[in-house]
């Protein structure tokens, strides 16, 4: 496969994912992506060297503690008040919505509140950070597809109307987000990790994560280091909840025997109240038909690594195996993963108990399979579960860590907009 003059190795077999995300994770790095998101998000978890994405991951991971995720479960629900009355009005007159622009707004506000307790209003107006993070994804876009780096010439940024643009926002970006850490260390209380994940957030004026990781002690990262973790989050903490919200209404208005299940189990659990944490564990087939939605249309389809030594790739469920030379760019496929029939029967059905059955491949030796019993107690079916046939968050060392969040913020606006 070519992509901008450049090759690319695409992986569509779990046991190969498996080995370049977990086994042998140490001999792959971001690659092309760090290269592309580097002048947005700095070092932030995203596309951080391994140095310092080892040094972040154990700073930031504790503040998705339980107690408060459980608390934010509620700020969720909260959140979404604005768009449930903004459907309504739409409702009322034209009955007509771009529900992807809605999902996005509010997604966005569930950041602002939850990540910096800062009030986006975005589903009640365009805001400019909004306008702004977005002009950034689309400036990541069109250098991922742009064959020659021209914005690294010299005067360029000078230059260039895009560039321009591109440079104005991220000052507007960071002067936000500047603002917001400053704040929040001048009100900084010091205390151990311990005495942080007991805190009654019900009872805190800031629960946000920012709040947490100020106020960790041992945990006196610079500003710019704090900034390019917030900006990680801001920018690619939405998309995911956007895409599978939009895809899940859609999937559940073309089978609508799925859709009576879905709102006789929130009618049963929450009705109309805003759910809880208690609530969204027992509310399974709903938790099943966000995780379905994840499988048929995964954000991203594909995730980027390059290799820095080389290796053999097991033969999973090709013919061959092979060697992967150093600097070899690939996509790991998770789109060709999760529909293949070798892995997934009936692939391309929307079906949520799908996740309730066991499944192996004789075919595939090197393939466990999936097994429902190994997700018990968790929130959504892990990799692990399916041997890295199912990877909606990616896996391995650099998996996604806002992946109970994700699950969290998409079940319960699902739940809010269908009760």
């Amino acid at each position: 496969m070519i992509q901008c003059f450049r090759s690319f190795l695409v992986i569509s077999d779990p046991v190969q994912a498996r080995h370049v995300l977990r086994d042998e994770n140490v001999k792959y790095d971001k690659g092309i992506l760090a290269e592309i998101l580097k002048p947005i998000m700095g070092k932030g978890l995203i596309p951080a060297d391994p140095v310092t994405w080892n040094i972040r991951r154990r700073q930031v991971v504790p503040g998705f503690h339980k107690a408060w995720l459980n608390h934010m479960v509620g700020l969720f629900g909260y959140c979404n008040e604005p768009l449930i009355d903004s459907l309504d009005k739409i409702c009322d007159t034209t009955g007509k919505v771009e529900m992807e622009e809605k999902f996005c707004s509010v997604a966005l506000d569930i950041i602002g509140k939850s990540v910096f307790n800062y009030e986006f209003g975005s589903v009640k107006k365009e805001s400019p950070v909004i306008k702004a993070v977005y002009c950034a994804l689309l400036e990541a876009e069109h250098r991922s597809m742009t064959p020659a780096p021209y914005w690294d010439l010299p005067f360029a940024n000078e230059l260039v109307p895009r560039l321009r643009k591109f440079n104005s926002d991220l000052d507007l970006l960071n002067d936000v987000l500047d603002d917001l850490i400053k704040r929040a260390k001048n009100s900084r209380i010091v205390e151990d990790i311990e005495d942080l994940e007991a805190r009654d957030y019900s009872k805190v004026k800031d629960p946000s994560l920012l709040r947490f990781l100020v106020d960790m002690r041992g945990a006196d990262v610079d500003n710019k280091q704090l900034r390019d973790d917030l900006m990680t989050m801001l920018i690619a903490g939405h998309e995911t909840t956007a895409a599978v919200l939009t895809w899940a209404l859609f999937e559940l208005t073309r089978h609508p025997e799925e859709m009576v299940r879905v709102r006789e189990e929130i009618d049963r659990v929450v009705g109309d109240r805003i759910p809880t944490m208690e609530d969204i564990k027992e509310m399974k087939f709903t938790r099943l038909v966000v995780a379905e939605t994840l499988r048929l249309y995964p954000e991203p389809p594909l995730l980027i690594r390059r290799c820095r030594e080389e290796n053999v790739m097991p033969k999973g469920g090709s013919e061959t195996q092979g060697t992967v030379i150093r600097g070899m760019d690939m996509f790991i496929s998770l789109y060709n993963i999760h529909h293949s029939e070798t892995f997934w029967p009936n692939a391309e059905k929307f079906d949520p108990d799908r996740f309730t059955r066991p499944y192996s491949n004789p075919d595939v030796p090197e393939w466990k399979g999936y097994d429902p019993a190994k997700w018990e107690g968790k929130l959504y079916p892990t990799e692990n579960s399916a041997d890295f046939a199912y990877l909606p968050f990616g896996g391995g060392a650099r998996k996604c860590i806002g992946d109970d969040f994700a699950t969290l913020e998409a079940t319960v606006t699902l739940v809010r907009i269908l009760s």
